[in-house]
């Protein structure tokens, strides 16, 4: 076979995939259609989940100087997110074109061999591995890999060739979205709803603003058929506005609806999708890009490990079981915000109520915890007893012997942390059979403030995604052990142990 993963899709979260694969051993060969970026960039920052993802493998440092806000929403309803640790909405004004190129970056330096102008057009699961046919600029090549992972968006090719189902509810309105120049517009926060629609207007930069037009009545197109115009956002932006925009122009204009769908299964045999080939609903918060994202470092450890070998029976199954929960979630809570903010007169009721029940803080915690996805929990079953098993490791001081360390930065070669929290040699002794796959750090945890979710336990398991896979105190050989969570994520313990 010529790789060990075909990644179709360089989008974030295929390439994001494939630096995680590469981080796991797995080699990887990426297929985007596009000879060159598009520029483009629908996505403007990232939550803060997703911030933390790219945190645990010292990305961050390449987007620069990163604006995050307390404030956010939920359907167009402004609420402050400092009721969360961290206190933050997520990251703001980061093209998703600058995600991009920080991210092809790093895959390509990882190893990751990036294609683009390579159109996939057939595949085949042979059971065994996979075949594709693809269009490159010299002509139809074929490939063959062990697994293929579909990241190429909305409109899957991979979905649409392996037989995915993709069911949901389809567009019922088009809206428009589109980087304006000269036109001179006061800022409009997402929500702003006026009679004949809902507008959202904010400055990217000297003379640039990010609009977005949503008109009611206004059915969904057939792209191909009828290309969007800035004629055509403009005209909508006056007859909701009053203002008059068409003596501007537009960097670029794009579309999207309000339709929502998700595959029914995540993975078919040897082939798999991600992201936006996975699920498609309403942008709101900026949740799309970020979902994806954490679709690629949930699945790019576990892929890896099955390609090395290491991988317990089952492993790569937790992606479906998994992360189509939380897309279940994300396509429900985005219906939800678009009836907010996009509802038009009906609404109103529903947006006053709304703003009324933000002012309690446990109203905001639950809704900020959605939208940031930092309440995303897994559910581990019998393994699961201690409250932090399935959530995700927030960043930590760490005290030991080598001096101070966070432990987000333990996870940047991607592979699980064992932190001993109570200088116990039985626990290092526990976890010498996986020392290749898992590495374990002695220390104490600096206090925070607060209500502290690593308490009561003094050992926790940390799989290379970032999330807990068990928490608790060392005892005998039982379900809910040490000793069971690392064969149930890192496989049998290698006949080295010493």
């Amino acid at each position: 076979m010529e790789t060990d993963v075909i990644v179709v899709g360089a989008g974030p979260t295929g390439l994001m995939l494939a630096g995680e694969l590469r981080l796991g051993g797995a080699r990887v060969i990426v297929l985007e259609r596009l000879a060159t970026p598009t520029g483009q960039s629908r996505g403007l920052g990232f939550t803060a989940r997703a911030m933390e993802s790219f945190d645990q493998r010292g990305l961050l440092p390449r987007f620069g100087d990163l604006e995050t806000s307390p404030m956010g929403h939920f359907g167009g309803v402004q609420f402050d997110y400092t009721v969360l640790p961290g206190g933050h909405f997520g990251a703001r004004g980061i093209p998703q074109s600058q995600t991009e190129a920080v991210l092809e970056s790093w895959a390509a330096e990882s190893g990751a061999d990036i294609r683009r102008g390579w159109a996939l057009r057939e595949l085949t699961d042979e059971g065994t591995g996979v075949r594709v046919s693809v269009d490159t600029p010299d002509g139809v090549r074929e490939l063959t890999a062990a697994y293929l992972v579909g990241c190429d968006g909305g409109h899957s090719t991979v979905r649409k060739l392996a037989g995915f189902d993709f069911p949901g509810t389809a567009a019922t309105r088009e809206m428009y979205l589109a980087d304006v120049v000269g036109c001179g517009l006061k800022p409009r926060f997402l929500g702003e709803t006026l009679p004949e629609g809902m507008v959202m207007a904010a400055p990217l930069g000297p003379g640039v603003d990010r609009i977005i037009v949503c008109p009611h009545g206004t059915p969904p197109r057939d792209a191909t058929e009828r290309p969007l115009t800035y004629q055509e956002v403009a005209d909508a932006w006056q007859r909701i506005t009053g203002e008059d925009i068409h003596g501007g122009s537009a960097h670029w204009v794009s579309s999207f609806t309000d339709a929502t769908r998700q595959a029914s299964e995540y993975r078919r045999g040897r082939v798999l999708l991600a992201g936006d080939a996975a699920h498609i609903h309403l942008p709101a918060g900026g949740q799309g890009l970020s979902t994806g994202v954490q679709d690629a470092v949930n699945l790019g450890w576990k892929l890896a490990a099955v390609i090395r070998g290491s991988a317990p029976d089952g492993l790569l199954d937790t992606y479906h079981g998994e992360r189509h929960p939380v897309g279940e979630r994300l396509l429900t809570t985005t219906r939800a915000q678009g009836m907010v903010f996009l509802g038009g007169d009906a609404a109103a009721p529903l947006r006053q109520l709304l703003t009324e029940l933000v002012e309690y803080d446990d109203v905001k915690r639950h809704l900020a915890g959605i939208v940031s996805h930092l309440a995303v929990r897994y559910d581990l079953g019998e393994a699961g007893g201690h409250r932090l098993a399935g959530a995700r490791m927030a960043d930590r001081e760490l005290l030991g012997p080598a001096g101070r360390s966070g432990t987000t930065a333990l996870l940047r070669i991607a592979q699980g942390v064992l932190l001993d929290l109570g200088d116990d040699p039985a626990v290092r002794d526990l976890a010498a059979g996986w020392k290749d796959r898992v590495i374990t750090v002695t220390g104490t945890l600096a206090p925070i403030d607060g209500d502290d979710p690593v308490a009561g336990a003094t050992a926790v398991l940390i799989r290379p995604d970032g999330y807990v896979a068990w928490a608790g105190a060392p005892g005998e050989e039982s379900p809910g052990s040490l000793p069971a969570a690392l064969r149930r994520w890192f496989g049998v313990p290698g006949t080295d142990a010493s």
